[in-house]
């Protein structure tokens, strides 16, 4: 919801690392699989219990996510890491609930089974819109800097994060915190199909 007023503050932020990264002629997609790899050790360690470095893996897979781009556009940047930070992202998001279903399965699993369904509709939704958008040769206005069209909503990232944050700093709430989010997620689903309905109705004579 917020995520494209945070990007010029993001760029300001990130610069001066990626500049650094750049130079010593590390690229972004080495980024951009570091992060994922970081991120997926976020499910064992939610699985055991270590919250704090649950969220500490959890900042860095962001920070990654973050400098990947800026690093890009500093040389070229490509479809490749246009394609692999967008499906890399979403297999994060979708990995995350389960470490707190492997922490408590009977008190987390249905929760983490609800949220990583709803995940599942904006994902699809997003990915649908930006397909035909790319097909019409449409570009988000409000993010010129992304290798896709970046269809916005009620959950974006900066919202997603925040959710997971909160569970790690709140474990014992997951199941709360999961089907509110899922609410959430569910109801940008349903703006997403709207929005695609209007936006590629056919045009009348």
């Amino acid at each position: 919801m917020i995520d494209a007023a945070l990007l010029p503050i993001q760029r300001r932020v990130l610069t001066p690392p990626a500049r650094w990264l750049a130079a010593r002629g590390i690229h972004a997609d080495h980024i951009t699989l570091v992060g994922f790899a970081v991120g997926v050790l976020t499910v064992p360690a939610l699985a055991i219990g270590a919250y704090g470095l649950a969220l500490a893996f959890l900042v860095v897979n962001r920070l990654a996510d973050g400098l990947d781009g800026t690093v890009a556009r500093m040389s070229r940047p490509t479809d490749r890491g246009a394609f692999l930070d967008i499906a890399l992202d979403f297999v994060f998001y979708a990995l995350f609930p389960l470490g707190f279903a492997f922490a408590s399965p009977d008190k987390n699993a249905l929760a983490a089974a609800v949220l990583i369904a709803t995940f599942v509709g904006t994902g699809s939704s997003f990915l649908a819109f930006a397909s035909i958008a790319a097909k019409r040769g449409e570009r988000a206005a409000s993010y010129p800097t992304k290798g896709i069209y970046y269809l916005g909503g009620l959950t974006e990232g900066f919202e997603t994060i925040a959710i997971f944050a909160a569970m790690c700093l709140f474990p014992k709430s997951f199941p709360v915190l999961a089907y509110g989010y899922a609410a959430a997620c569910a109801l940008t689903t349903i703006l997403r199909w709207r929005q695609g309905w209007l936006a590629f109705s056919p045009q009348k004579p």
